[in-house]
């Protein structure tokens, strides 16, 4: 092949997702694994938008909604804010390419927290930019260092609060802080995939902060985590009604098929669902807190649906000796932390059985 591929695609390290529990299964002969790798909804998606789903699938041979109409007025009204400053996206991996093609080019900058979800770093170099990355504080991204950080060629910060891998989060008046620093030249994207699991009341909302003037605050969000829709790929960003406008001269007409609007808009309206959800999530976490503590094993407070573990020796061995077992983790040894593995909570069965798996692989010195 003689077509050049330019030298800042070359670079990108492509993002490797959480093993399947089909691959598993097939590669180590096993039956009845379980998935604690992805931050999945332990209990599945919503029964509204499944049932919204049923009602919709003998329409698949029309095009969706391509301004998304229902389901952005379904979110605005979730939120509190006007629909012309939404954009639907293909998961809100699909938000962050469209932002990093619209504001960034060849020259320019963008701050990232290291580590933290990776597709930041790929989107930004996708769109022949480079990535700053300026390493957490603790558990949570270092908002002062990305101040020191800043240069005349930054144009866009990215935080993840909560933090994915980590599950630390900014706290308000650091926020604030942080956004009073910042030239309104620079545009601030605030990941909230794992916001609705924040417990903590310091934890800033970026809805809060959303203004036509002064940095621009743009809120993602996603439908995959909380409401289970992960396989539809529906996500979405708050912004400035300026910006919207421009992200949607360049988002694809049809980005979200119609199955994944018409499920996200039914899920906002489960609220049973979500504080099911929620009771599940953070009971887990009280259990498997304990038991591992109880074991002498660390657990790094969380404010998501998952958690960093300690375990005192390396995270890869560890990894895989639960894959044999069935049971699917994060090693976090390519993140930076290679003593540590991440869990995502799962329904009380599932968390007793990781408990008891990784007490047989402990106990195999």
């Amino acid at each position: 092949m003689t077509i050049a591929i330019p030298d800042h695609i070359l670079a990108i390290q492509p993002y490797v997702p959480g093993k399947p529990i089909e691959e598993l299964e097939r590669e180590y002969g096993l039956t009845g694994s379980i998935k604690l790798a992805s931050n999945e909804n332990p209990l599945g998606p919503s029964p509204r938008a499944v049932a919204a789903l049923r009602r919709a699938v003998g329409h698949l041979h029309r095009y969706p909604d391509g301004g998304g109409h229902d389901l952005l007025a379904a979110i605005g009204t979730h939120l509190g804010v006007s629909p012309a400053r939404i954009v639907m996206g293909n998961g809100s991996d699909d938000i962050i390419a469209l932002l990093t093609r619209t504001l960034l080019g060849p020259g320019d900058e963008a701050l990232i927290p290291r580590p933290s979800f990776l597709m930041y770093n790929i989107a930004v170099r996708s769109a022949g930019a480079q990535p700053v990355c300026v390493p957490l504080a603790g558990m949570a991204p270092d908002l002062e260092g990305m101040l020191a950080a800043l240069t005349p060629r930054t144009r866009m910060v990215f935080i993840c609060n909560p933090n994915n891998p980590t599950g630390g989060i900014v706290g308000r008046e650091a926020w604030e802080r942080f956004l009073g620093q910042l030239p309104p030249s620079v545009a601030v994207v605030l990941d909230e995939a794992y916001i609705e699991f924040a417990r903590d009341p310091a934890c800033p909302r970026g809805v809060d902060y959303l203004a036509e003037e002064g940095p621009a605050v743009i809120t993602l969000r996603t439908f995959s985590k909380l409401y289970g829709l992960a396989g539809l790929r529906v996500g979405y960003g708050v912004m400035p009604t300026a910006l919207a406008e421009a992200l949607n001269r360049v988002r694809a007409p049809f980005n979200v098929n119609s199955l994944g609007q018409v499920a996200a808009a039914a899920a906002l309206q489960d609220t049973e669902f979500v504080a099911r959800t929620l009771r599940t999530v953070h009971e887990g976490l009280e259990y498997l807190y304990d038991a591992l503590g109880r074991m002498g094993l660390r657990c790094h407070p969380t404010q998501t649906n998952f958690f960093l573990l300690e375990l005192g020796r390396d995270a890869q061995t560890v990894f895989e000796k639960l894959l044999r077992r069935g049971v699917i983790v994060r090693s976090m040894r390519s993140y930076g932390f290679p003593q540590c593995i991440r869990i995502t909570v799962g329904q009380p069965e599932e968390n007793r059985r990781f408990v008891d798996s990784l007490a047989e692989v402990l106990a195999e010195g």
